[in-house]
């Protein structure tokens, strides 16, 4: 049985996978053997998949959607060889990986490098410093990532165990959004409208809709479940554009990690996750032999958004039950419920807290929201689909990123002009009532200045940065993503930050990669800037980011030896 476990754990670091739809499951009854380097070979390729009674071509890793997992421990120095054999420019990011000096592998396309393309390959090289948990990769350029991601699982360094009993089994739950449209065809065709992206055609567990969804009554995700034992599940977000509800039947669900980092546990019996976040829960089999739903369902909070809400269905399955017996219903709340996603963001405490700055050299506050602006196309019917006739944008600080054409990386190192401008506002450029008193006579007074502005940082800056979700068209809950660091969430509320009354955590704040942004409310982060390099924060909801709501963070060298950014591997793709 050993050998056999060994053997299945190698083959799977190799990644000699080539099922289209096999995401391994394993016992891990023991660490792997660590060693200093991990070697991957990504292949992005194209392959026909049949879904909802539709043949669709999809982007792959090696022709597996999910893609395989990149396995490694702390620690451990990871090599992946990226070819990019499909007729699109592509890049990977690693999702939640903070690229300690490796800011050149951190993926997203024109800010990092210029993307791959067809027939090219480069190799991202980077130390898992300080990192262990569930993470993700995905595509970073265009809207690639809706079938192009994978997880990440970072195991501690041999010996160390986890801050919990030791789980019977782990296995990783991937939550998608599924369209028969060509991806980059649906981003176009979005951006062209100037509307709204169309809802996705199915919610998908692992790949799976489940069978609430046409031609899908056996496209169904299964985990067998052995009374008594109790199961670590690695819940991974990759959805497009929609943030999820996650539940199982009968069963509690008690997190103790969330974006790669351990939590004090709690335990819930609904997780809400927005695209980009990860958790892991633990999960006793303690009910009665049967069979179970595992649920996915919209969080939705905008206002006039038509949105998917068929259900995702997976089974929890006791090994004993009936093959044939109905699986016992999930519940889900209802598609609005904020206060689900407010009592599980209450509950959140890191485990440990270290390097949290309690002294800020760097005060920032930026808005959050959407935009509309005046029509300006041919074919307005065709063309102008936003609200009252306009064109949607979105914004940070009322100003709209505009992605250069070369790689903003690049551009820094090399002290490039033209390419990018030092002056992205710390504060919003004009102070009025940003929940309730927003502008929004859409599109006369909606709209948003577009450029490709950056804030700079000096490095070992402490800064605080409060996000603030604004009416603007209208309020929302919005996944903020900072690459290259982990952030402190030091308080969170509803309505206009007020810096009088707001109420901080700095005891045991969760140390996050991605904070959904409340609806109408706001975040306030916390982080050390001593990662030089050039950083993405953007909205990861993947129509916001295309609209712009996103921005650049610029940190300067420090004066130590491990304080550079280094120079550009040689196989930096050109643009």
């Amino acid at each position: 049985m050993e050998t056999a476990f060994r053997l299945m754990l190698w083959l799977s670091l190799l990644m000699c996978s080539t099922s289209p739809f096999a995401l391994a499951i394993h016992h891990y009854k023991r660490w792997p053997v660590g060693g200093s380097t991990r070697f991957y070979d990504f292949k992005v390729q194209t392959m026909e998949v049949k879904k909802l009674c539709k043949s669709t071509s999809i982007v792959t890793i090696n022709g597996i959607y999910p893609g395989p997992v990149l396995y490694a421990q702390e620690g451990d120095r990871v090599i992946v060889k990226v070819t990019n054999e499909s007729p699109y420019n592509a890049s990977i990011h690693w999702h939640g990986l903070r690229q300690r000096l490796s800011c050149w592998s951190d993926g997203p396309a024109y800010i990092t490098q210029c993307p791959i393309q067809p027939g090219q390959t480069f190799t991202y090289e980077f130390t898992l410093y300080q990192q262990k948990g569930t993470l993700f990769y995905h595509a970073h350029i265009s809207w690639l990532r809706a079938t192009l991601h994978g997880a990440i699982v970072i195991y501690p360094k041999t010996g160390v165990p986890y801050p919990f009993p030791n789980p019977y089994e782990e296995h990783i739950i991937i939550l998608g959004e599924w369209w028969s449209m060509n991806p980059i065809q649906l981003e176009q065709s979005t951006l062209a409208s100037g509307g709204a992206a169309p809802s996705a055609e199915a919610f998908v567990i692992n790949g799976h809709p489940g069978p609430l969804y046409n031609c899908s009554e056996n496209d169904v995700y299964s985990i067998d479940a052995v009374s008594g034992k109790t199961y670590l599940l690695r819940l991974v977000n990759a959805a497009l554009n929609t943030d999820h509800f996650f539940s199982i039947a009968s069963h509690k669900l008690t997190v103790v990690e969330a974006d790669g980092e351990y939590t004090k546990p709690f335990t819930v019996d609904h997780l809400m996750l927005g695209p980009g976040q990860t958790a892991n829960v633990l999960v006793k089999a303690d009910q009665s032999m049967d069979k179970y739903q595992i649920a996915m369902g919209p969080y939705v909070t905008a206002k006039n958004l038509t949105f998917q809400n068929i259900t995702s269905i997976a089974h929890f399955r006791y090994t004993s039950a009936d093959l044939s017996s109905m699986a016992r219903p999930a519940t889900l709340p209802f598609y609005n419920n904020s206060l689900v996603v407010n009592a599980n963001m209450d509950a959140l405490r890191s485990l440990e807290v270290t390097n949290l700055p309690l002294q800020i050299d760097e005060n920032f506050f930026f808005t959050i929201g959407l935009n509309v602006g005046q029509c300006n196309r041919q074919n307005p019917n065709l063309t102008c689909q936003g609200p009252n006739g306009g064109i949607f944008a979105a914004s940070m600080n009322n100003i709209s990123f505009t992605r250069p054409n070369v790689s903003l990386l690049q551009a820094y190192y090399n002290s490039l002009h033209g390419i990018y401008t030092a002056d992205f506002p710390g504060l919003p450029m004009k102070m009025y009532d940003f929940v309730n008193g927003a502008p929004n006579n859409s599109p006369n007074d909606t709209n948003a200045m577009f450029g490709t502005r950056v804030k700079v940082l000096e490095y070992g800056a402490k800064v605080q940065l409060i996000l603030q979700d604004t009416g603007t068209v209208t309020t929302e809950s919005h996944p903020m993503h900072l690459h290259g660091y982990s952030f402190y969430v030091v308080g969170y509320g509803f309505g206009n930050y007020d810096p009088n009354t707001a109420k901080f955590n700095l005891v045991d704040p969760p140390l996050m990669n991605t904070i959904n942004v409340p609806v109408g409310g706001w975040a306030a982060i916390r982080f050390i800037a001593d990662n030089p390099g050039v950083w993405f924060m953007h909205c990861h909801i993947e129509v916001h980011l295309s609209w712009g709501l996103s921005m650049v963070f610029i940190v300067k060298n420090g004066d130590g030896p491990l304080e550079s950014l280094p120079h550009p591997p040689s196989d930096l793709p050109s643009c």
